[in-house]
């Protein structure tokens, strides 16, 4: 009985899997949905800019709050040289780190 059971439980998965289409387009609609009744996120990474034969890598993080509010840092890795892109209410701003260290 067991076994019977499970054999129909099986078929009716696959039968309920094969009759629903949720294809990559449905994805990106969930997404944007998702993304539109974000209050805010913070997301943190690497990016890596090739010039040439010179790297350089960055530790970057990102905070957005809805209004278009938003604080981006990059991070040098090789030099520790930090710059910070901020966009309030009042405007968007470029702060550098000059280090005191000659």
């Amino acid at each position: 009985m067991k076994k019977k059971l499970l054999i129909l439980l099986c078929f009716l998965m696959i039968f309920a899997t094969g009759c629903f289409k949720y294809d990559s387009k449905d994805v990106l609609q969930d997404l944007e949905k998702k993304y539109k009744n974000l209050k805010a996120y913070h997301v943190e990474g690497e990016l890596e800019i090739i010039n040439n034969e010179d790297i350089f890598t960055y530790d970057v993080d990102v905070k957005f709050k809805k209004d278009d509010q938003y604080r981006v840092s990059l991070k040098n890795q090789s030099n520790s040289h930090e710059q910070i892109i901020l966009k309030n209410s009042d405007g968007v701003y470029v702060l550098t780190h000059q280090s005191t260290q000659l």
